[in-house]
């Protein structure tokens, strides 16, 4: 209101616009706030943003001399004022400052829970620019000022193009600019005729090859247009090349871009009514164009293969393909995550895999670890074409090769899909720690008796409590409250293994980490490069690991205290809980402990009967109260790699760039005769399945009759006779 005031202008004959980063081309309209969080998101790293205000007003003109087409009587020759609009981001107003020209400060709040933004605009009018303004404004109209730029594309007789593709770019901007449809009369790689749709008009343009070269020249025009009517908004004339190349610069700033999104600003920018399709196959032609050929991808994959392990020594990357040169599997392991593992991290890995929503499909699997501070550590990662148990056996035996290790590893994975034989059998010696989740969804899908939402859910968590148990007889008194409610569920899992995955049994140390859904945020990663081609989303996983190497390696540089922030805080508060224990004292190594229960510490082998210290690795409140009898520090009975020392050991090492990986790379002799094909598998229609990781209930509500009580219908459905 402030600016049209300024101007003396009504609001709605005034529109706001802007250039995207790097791009002097294309102006995109503010006309909401959802366009001005854009904006901001679009020059955040900008220290300024130009800002153009345009305004038409309705004044008489002389048109007898005005070109006789279409556009003598919708001319849109709008006044561009610019306005440098420094972004500061702080919370804190701008001051008004007093410039020689005229000043406006523009306080513009963006509703966001974190960023508050003053724009202090200083807004001139440039002497020497004269608005020229139309006879009429229509609805239309207002919505099609960026398609004015294109007035000029066609000059008349005598203009030149490269090409046939360039002379038909050049018309259909044209034809939008102008406002029209046409239609092709002739049209093949040397000569182009078209002319107006509408009936009786005779506006007509014929071009043809100049001879002996690939030129294309207008030979003759009839610029008059007689036809009337509405203005033509459909997308007739917008191709899917046209919108790509339209959209080609937002959708780099802006990734996830929309379709209906596009819809909406292609009609507000250009008057044109696109349908959600137009826009989603534009999308795809301008993300290809981005970003490379899915199926160039695949055939660069011996190549991609061999960067990675030139540039970053050490690495494991490996690739198989079936019979007919299709794409099988693709495994990768960074030198840097290879060595921080066996450096740093605790024997133990996660097992999960993600469904990709690429346009060929596949399933990513991936090896991850616990660092000392129990956050993700990527270890190893593979894109095959589906989960299956030879995918698995495939993945392991490459986990193993890239793992020259003789310690024995825990795994935290499903028992299924042949990961039960293959860990028993590459990896011998080593401990399967069953993934609760996946067993209690097979244990809901296997019970035949109906039962409750309720019902299930006191199962579920009883089923938990009796993993998280630490000793045999309180894991027997959570599956005798099971057996209470279902007897099939407690032998479901009597028959389980419970040595698998019950902590009162398990033969090593999981450190209570029950899921194999642990490495969440390395999934998420993934799930956002998942439409890229397979070479860059492999590359965007890279840069993730290489950020995540480096933030945390910075960080851990900045810690004073002996173990990690999580770990320190949790030893505290074990240490609170010592007060009220009293400690007898023995001649050896063994001592009793008395507080709400009595319990038993073997200081040389880091036991207590409460099974604390074993289960998480730090001393419990009682190895503690111990301790400190004797003398020395909790500290000294803490697991190594839970230290700071460890932490930075397994940080360490950096993940490298690989450079050019957007670009085709040179081929290597050596590397010729291999060919890789995308896979067969293509995504099928239909909007694909997300697969979520994190706690969440995996009972789904069953439908209950408030008549007979019943479970599996509804009332107005229930057979009961009244």
């Amino acid at each position: 209101m402030e600016v049209a005031e300024m101007f003396n202008c009504s609001i709605s004959t005034m529109s706001i616009k802007y250039f995207l980063p790097k791009n002097k081309k294309t102006l995109i309209t503010i006309s909401n706030d959802k366009d001005l969080k854009r904006m901001i998101k679009f020059h955040v790293d900008s220290v300024t943003v130009d800002i153009y205000v345009m305004t038409e007003e309705v004044v008489a003109l002389d048109v007898s001399n005005m070109p006789a087409s279409r556009s003598s009587r919708t001319t849109l020759s709008e006044a561009v004022v610019p306005v440098d609009a420094p972004l500061d981001m702080k919370d804190d107003m701008v001051d008004d400052t007093t410039y020689p020209d005229v000043s406006l400060g523009l306080p513009l709040d963006v509703v966001d829970d974190t960023t508050h933004v003053d724009v202090d605009a200083q807004i001139t009018m440039p002497n020497e620019i004269s608005p020229v303004l139309p006879l009429s404004i229509s609805n239309e109209e207002k919505h099609v000022k960026a398609a004015q730029q294109w007035q000029n594309t066609i000059t008349g007789v005598g203009q030149r193009f490269s090409g046939v593709h360039e002379f038909r770019e050049a018309l259909r901007k044209y034809a939008i600019a102008h406002q029209f449809a046409f239609r092709y009369k002739k049209n093949d790689s040397h000569r182009v005729t078209v002319k107006c749709k509408a009936e009786g008009c005779p506006w007509r343009i014929h071009a043809s090859r100049l001879s002996t070269t690939q030129l294309i020249c207008i030979k003759k025009m009839n610029a008059t247009h007689t036809c009337e009517g509405a203005v033509v908004t459909t997308g007739y004339q917008a191709t899917r090349s046209w919108v790509a190349s339209i959209i080609m610069d937002k959708l780099k700033v802006f990734p996830n871009y929309k379709p209906k999104d596009i819809v909406n600003d292609i009609k507000q920018e250009y008057g044109i009514q696109l349908n959600y399709f137009q826009a989603w196959r534009g999308k795809e032609i301008a993300k290809e164009q981005l970003q490379g050929s899915y199926k160039e991808a695949y055939s660069q994959l011996p190549f991609f293969c061999e960067k990675i392990m030139e540039t970053n020594p050490g690495s494991f990357a490996t690739f198989t393909t079936k019979e007919d040169s299709s794409f099988h599997r693709l495994f990768v392991s960074f030198h840097a995550s290879l060595y921080g593992f066996q450096q740093g991290c605790r024997p133990l890995l996660f097992l999960d895999s993600i469904s990709l929503k690429s346009k060929y499909q596949g399933t990513l699997l991936a090896a991850t670890a616990a660092d000392g501070d129990d956050g993700v550590f990527p270890v190893a990662f593979s894109v095959v074409d589906a989960e299956t148990d030879d995918n698995w056996h495939w993945f392991l035996l490459q986990l193993k090769s890239a793992l020259p290790t003789s310690r024995p590893i825990t795994f935290v994975a499903d028992r299924e899909k042949g990961l039960r034989e293959s860990i028993a059998e590459i990896f011998q010696g080593s401990f399967h720690g069953y993934c609760l989740r996946y067993l209690t969804e097979q244990l809901l899908k296997d019970l035949k008796g109906q039962f409750s939402h309720e019902v299930k859910r006191l199962m579920v968590e009883d089923f938990y409590a009796a993993a998280y148990a630490p000793r045999p007889e309180s894991f027997q008194r959570c599956l005798e409250t099971i057996k209470s409610i279902s007897l099939e569920a407690y032998n479901w899992l009597i028959q389980s293994e419970p040595m698998n995955w019950a902590n009162a049994f398990f033969q090593s140390a999981r450190y209570n980490h029950m899921a194999s859904n642990f490495g969440e945020l390395f999934y998420s990663w993934a799930s956002e490069a998942h439409e890229l081609p397979i070479t860059q989303m492999v590359d965007v996983i890279r840069g993730k690991i290489m950020e995540l190497f480096f933030t945390r390696r910075t960080d851990s540089n900045q810690w004073m205290t002996r173990l990690t922030p999580s770990m320190e805080e949790k030893l505290e508060k074990e240490t609170v809980k010592v007060r009220p224990l009293q400690v007898l004292l023995s001649g050896g190594n063994t001592f009793e402990v008395r507080g709400d229960t009595i319990e038993v510490v073997d200081i040389d082998h880091w036991d207590c009967s409460c099974k604390g210290w074993q289960l998480t690795g730090l001393p419990c409140c009682h190895a503690i109260a111990v301790i400190s009898c004797i003398g020395q520090s909790p500290y000294e009975y803490c697991s190594r790699y839970f230290t700071t020392e460890s932490y930075r050991l397994t940080y360490s090492e950096s993940v490298h760039p690989i450079p050019n990986v957007d670009r085709p790379m040179e081929k290597d002799s050596s590397l010729v005769a291999v060919t890789v094909t995308p896979p067969p598998t293509r995504r099928p229609p239909g909007r694909p399945t997300t697969k979520r990781f994190g706690s969440q209930e995996v009972v789904k509500r069953q439908l209950q009759c408030s008549r007979c009580k019943g479970v599996g219908h509804n009332k107005s459905t229930c057979k009961e006779l009244l």
